[in-house]
């Protein structure tokens, strides 16, 4: 746990001191004004790419979890293009994604906390819409009495 804690505080260090807790700046990227979102998120890119390269071969399971590690293949099928693309609308709308949301409490924006709770109660509208279809879908199943 202190690893996920030291994890956190690097990250929002860094998103704050990029500035990209500012929904202003990161308003600037997603209108083609700055780029400097892309960079930093490049940047990132490659540091936690070269975690989780080198992380497998030190520990044998993963520091949050025990669990081992391993990859998470997702096709890319219809709840992918539509849940992005709803994630994209509410990422403009909001002027933040949710990691930068968190840290820009950090930095005195305490309006984003409107778009944390939207970011929640959203999660949750979406946790009963799916465990309402997946109640329907084993309804509709035929029993094998």
């Amino acid at each position: 746990m202190p690893l996920v804690l030291v994890g956190g505080l690097v990250f929002g260090f860094g998103l704050g001191f990029s500035h990209m807790a500012r929904p202003e700046v990161v308003l600037d990227f997603l209108t083609f004004d700055d780029f400097g979102l892309l960079f930093v998120m490049f940047g990132g890119s490659i540091v936690a790419g070269i975690a989780f390269w080198t992380l497998p071969r030190l520990r044998e399971s993963a520091p949050l979890t025990g669990r081992p590690y391993g990859r998470r293949l997702k096709s890319f099928d219809r709840n992918v293009l539509v849940g992005g693309s709803i994630f994209g609308v509410g990422w403009g709308l909001s002027g933040i994604c949710p990691g930068a949301a968190y840290a820009s409490l950090g930095v005195g924006n305490w309006p984003i906390l409107y778009a944390i709770g939207g970011m929640f109660i959203g999660a949750y509208v979406q946790g009963l819409w799916r465990s309402r279809d997946a109640a329907d879908t084993a309804a509709a199943a035929p029993s094998d009495d």
